[in-house]
């Protein structure tokens, strides 16, 4: 073995325990909380802290559980969620398509206002977001919080760049055989660049799941709370619970399985959608 092959090889060790170590670093805080959902509150403001508790108190998940309907909560997450991400995809795929496909006078200015808006504050959208709403009358509604979410522009971008990479010889045999335009997006397009679809929809759906201001703005009934609505006022409820610290990180556990279990099982295409740059094969 050569002095070559030893210097790459204890390079690319130093870069696999470099991403170890920055991978603990980023699911230490989760570690910690579950860790702290099984404390005892004394053993919380232990010092030096324990890794793990002499006996795990389980029933802090039960109890905290029980104390708030967190099963509607994520529920009603979950479900915005969803129907946001379905949304966003089908408006950014179109919108994307026409950019890529179509020829119209301002294209490229049309497109580089769309993304001049991404650069907006979000909170300047707010005050006219909630004032057509209340026009609408979809203030307090899971349909305001899905109708003022149904674009993004992030999503346009990204589906964009992936559909410049389609090999154009391909959509045009599609149109000589008499393809229709929805037939060769939802065909054509949408196979090839499946991995940029998911990957958008992962980033959107956790966006959207863990978002917390704008819902907090138009969502005031207890049944239509999101998750994010429903821990702060666990932890905020009659000023005492800021105190049980086991179980508020028990009750924070609840808001991160979910996406935990989302990642795991589509981590592949995540993955694959980095790699590949939006195209398969």
């Amino acid at each position: 073995m050569n002095t070559r092959t030893v210097w790459s090889n204890t390079v690319l060790s130093g870069k696999y325990l470099l991403l170890t170590f920055l991978s603990f670093l980023m699911f230490f805080p989760f570690l910690w909380m579950v860790s702290s959902a099984l404390k005892t509150k004394e053993e919380i403001w232990q010092f030096p802290p324990t890794w793990w508790p002499e006996n795990p108190q389980w029933s802090n998940f039960l109890e905290a559980w029980e104390m708030a309907p967190f099963g509607l909560y994520i529920f009603n997450s979950v479900f915005t969620a969803t129907v946001i991400v379905v949304l966003q995809l089908v408006t950014a795929a179109m919108i994307s398509y026409a950019f890529t496909q179509f020829k119209f006078k301002g294209r490229d200015a049309l497109f580089t206002i769309i993304l001049g808006s991404y650069m907006l504050p979000v909170a300047a959208t707010y005050v006219p977001s909630y004032v057509l709403l209340a026009d609408f009358g979809l203030l307090d509604t899971y349909s305001g919080i899905i109708v003022s979410n149904a674009v993004s522009v992030f999503g346009i971008f990204l589906l964009r760049q992936a559909f410049m990479q389609v090999p154009k010889e391909m959509v045009e045999a599609a149109r000589v055989d008499g393809a229709t335009h929805w037939r060769i997006l939802w065909k054509i397009f949408l196979p090839l660049t499946l991995p940029s679809f998911v990957t958008f929809g992962l980033i959107s759906f956790v966006q959207m799941y863990n978002n917390y201001l704008w819902p907090s703005l138009i969502i005031k009934s207890e049944e239509k709370m999101l998750i994010t609505q429903g821990i702060q006022k666990f932890f905020m409820q009659e000023g005492g619970y800021g105190l049980q610290w086991p179980l508020i990180m028990a009750a924070s556990s609840f808001v991160v399985f979910p996406l935990l279990i989302l990642f795991i099982f589509a981590q592949k295409f995540f993955v694959s959608g980095i790699n590949d740059q939006g195209v398969k094969g």
